[in-house]
């Protein structure tokens, strides 16, 4: 390879890249280059006889590993190299897609037939609502998203149902219990994994099957695992399995960009890798080549309050910028005009809307800012999820497709069976249901059998076997290009008669469009593979960087993104932090955590702001600002008293107000009319609106207005 190729590293990116074998953990800061450490490391262990084929790389979205794929593609082209190496590419994907190709090779050695169908949260929740109704409880009190949840969290740590129930020790969790055994009959069958089934069982098949084990861990001699931090359990397990025979692990991550606690994300995998691999190699990344020094500095000082983190300072590469505004505004309305017209200006100035981002910390923040840019004819995208294949028509083409690969999904099968109307009726559907449960046949067998059910009429029966027919016809095309095959569907189902809405037709349009895209990007295209990644879709992939549109997202999808300037908005205590983390300092490590992620998607301008009233379920309240903004040791411009400056203009322009509180001492013991004795953790100074953080007898940490908290000595 052309030596040329590494020059522009950096002498810790140069480190990182070159070390070949054994364990090696790269802290990487944010806009620290660890993508180009990670494409650069690939392309650096061909180069030293490694064959590509031979490499696995691990990162988190799907977006991130397309981007990755691109830049080792260009990187090689680059180089001009006719290593041999260089003809089989690595594999770079997301966890979740290397567990799926591991368990459609693997998974029948543990009874998972291959053709198994990945189940989204609608349709976990209908399997979910089944298993507590299967159980005989109520689903008011055993709410199927309050399952799943649970049972997310045990598989996360890879506690399978019969595990659980021998540690079931009270009411409640006996028939959590109960509740995840039937649900995971039900999945299995309907040959169906939801996304954490996709870790465990390969996480177990790693575990108890050696033969596996050893296989892939010759497969892949070298596996460099992005975004370490944010691993689970169970991904952690995976890893530990598949480098068990060599130990050539490579983990970039940071810490202090740990943001996935709420399912199941586990600080301590990087936190603890010496004490996993004692002969790890430490890189640090500490330059960073993104952000100037104004937003850099009030972030080291801000992740600073942290203690679960790992030492490092994130060190300018750029000159001295604008200073990061913080303005406090009197209400939600305010503040997204504030937003509106500080975007206008940055337009104005000559910035594209698309290198501009808001950020806020729940999804329902961005009703009041969608209303103000229609009214302001400032374009924007939301960035929230799959809310394309949520629609019902897109559920309804991606049924029969399901159908098709997977004709046990009885969910997909329920949801098509009548879909457009062709006169086969719940009453009828009933029938079939007792006859497969009666025979022990899946759904889709008892239909081709309903000849045989005599409480059907003939006519019933005939309507019957005509959509039986074309699911048979068309399941002949699974193996080819996806695309004909959603075109027939939606011709031969009788949906394009039934459909006439515009719109509707539209998004059909589109998913056509888009397995014709897959089509030509796949070397093999099959309706199995498109399902799959039509899964795996997630709120990452639907960013388009290209449209110049302001970005609206929630401070958790803007990982990995960055742009010229950034919005941070609702910078209060109960949304930033959020209500549900202040009862536990690590659910706070965490929010702070959150929030440096944001302020570090900024390369040139940062605006942070904050609302003096904002309505709180339908109630105008009073807000306390977060703790945090102290923590940046920054001022915020504001007036003192905002009810005499109702203009619906920002309160920017005041002067800075300084009020005096009585302090409290780090540790003092002090008393709670209501939460009774506690001792403070800390008092943050903000004037009239200082708070003191108390740590109480009852366990319970709060963070209280001292104006209002009444806090007596005792």
């Amino acid at each position: 390879m052309d030596e040329h190729i590494f020059d522009k590293l950096t002498e810790s990116q140069k480190k990182a890249v070159f070390h070949k074998d054994g364990p090696l953990l790269v802290l990487a800061g944010p806009g620290s280059g660890k993508t180009r450490v990670i494409t650069y490391r690939i392309a650096a262990l061909v180069e030293s006889g490694v064959p590509a084929y031979s490499i696995c790389a691990i990162t988190f979205t799907n977006k991130a590993a397309e981007e990755m794929r691109n830049r080792c593609s260009s990187l090689f082209m680059a180089s001009r190299s006719s290593h041999p190496g260089f003809r089989n590419n690595a594999h770079v994907s997301t966890f979740h897609s290397l567990c799926v190709r591991i368990l459609r090779q693997y998974g029948e050695k543990t009874g998972l037939n291959p053709n198994f169908t990945i189940f989204d949260t609608a349709d976990q929740a209908k399997c979910m609502r089944q298993a507590v109704i299967d159980c005989q409880l109520d689903t008011a009190n055993f709410s199927p998203a309050r399952m799943l949840e649970a049972v997310s969290a045990l598989k996360n740590k890879l506690v399978d149902p019969e595990s659980f129930k021998q540690q079931a020790y009270d009411f409640f969790n006996t028939k959590l219990s109960e509740i995840y055994h039937r649900y995971q009959q039900i999945m299995t069958e309907f040959n169906a994994l939801d996304f954490d089934d996709l870790l465990v069982k390969t996480a177990f098949l790693l575990r108890d099957f050696p033969d596996v084990r050893e296989e892939l861990g010759n497969r892949f001699r070298y596996l460099l695992i992005d975004e370490y931090q944010d691993t689970n359990h169970a991904q952690y397990q995976i890893a530990r399995h598949i480098v068990s025979s060599h130990n050539n692990i490579c983990a970039t991550g940071d810490p202090d960009q740990s943001i996935y606690r709420w399912r199941g994300a586990d600080i301590r995998n990087i936190l603890a890798f010496e004490q996993d691999w004692p002969d790890a190699v430490i890189v640090k990344l500490e330059e960073n080549f993104r952000s100037t020094p104004n937003i850099l500095a009030p972030a080291d000082r801000l992740i600073a309050h942290n203690l679960h983190r790992k030492s490092k300072i994130l060190i300018p590469t750029k000159e001295r910028g604008n200073d990061i505004i913080i303005e406090t505004c009197e209400d939600e309305i305010d503040e997204a005009a504030n937003v509106a017209g500080r975007i206008t200006e940055l337009v104005k100035r000559g910035l594209s809307l698309r290198n501009i981002a808001v950020f806020y910390r729940i999804n329902s923040m961005s009703r009041i800012l969608e209303e103000t840019f229609i009214k302001n004819k400032i374009p924007y995208q939301i960035v929230r999820g799959v809310e394309f294949y949520n629609r019902k028509e897109i559920r309804d083409m991606l049924g029969y497709l399901k159908v098709l690969v997977n004709p046990a999904d009885q969910v997909a099968l329920l949801r098509i069976i009548n879909t457009p109307a062709r006169g086969i009726g719940k009453t009828t559907i009933d029938k079939v249901q007792n006859f497969a449960a009666k025979n022990r046949i899946t759904l889709y067998d008892a239909f081709r059998d309903a000849g045989k059910i005599d409480e059907i009429s003939a006519a019933t029966k005939a309507k019957i076997a005509v959509f039986i027919k074309l699911l048979e016809n068309l399941k002949k095309d699974i193996e080819g290009p996806v695309a004909p095959v959603v075109e027939r569907i939606f011709r031969e189902s009788g949906l394009a008669a039934d459909i006439k809405e515009e719109e509707t037709l539209d998004n059909i349009e589109e998913l056509v469009n888009a397995a014709a895209a897959f089509d030509k990007q796949a070397d093999k295209p099959t309706l199995l593979d498109y399902l799959q990644q039509v899964s795996l879709f997630s709120d990452a992939d639907v960013y388009d960087a290209e449209a110049d549109r302001v970005a609206l997202m929630t401070l958790h999808c803007a990982k990995g993104l960055e742009f010229d300037a950034v919005f941070i908005i609702g910078l209060e205590e109960g949304l930033l932090p959020h209500e549900r983390s202040t009862e536990n300092s690590d659910d706070i490590e965490e929010e702070r955590r959150l929030f440096f992620v944001g302020i570090t998607r900024a390369r040139e301008e940062l605006f942070i702001s904050l609302s003096q009233y904002r309505t709180i379920r339908g109630q105008l309240m009073r807000t306390i600002p977060s703790q945090f903004l102290y923590e940046l040791g920054i001022e915020s411009r504001c007036t003192e008293k905002p009810e005499e400056k109702n203009t619906g203009n920002c309160l920017d322009d005041g002067d800075y107000v300084k009020y005096t509180h009585p302090a409290f001492a780090d540790g003092q013991l002090v008393r709670h009319k209501s939460f009774g004795l506690g001792r403070v953790k800390e008092f943050i100074d903000m004037g009239e609106d200082s708070i003191v953080v108390v740590h109480f007898n009852t366990g319970q940490t709060k963070s209280l207005l001292v104006k209002y908290a009444n806090l007596s000595i005792p």
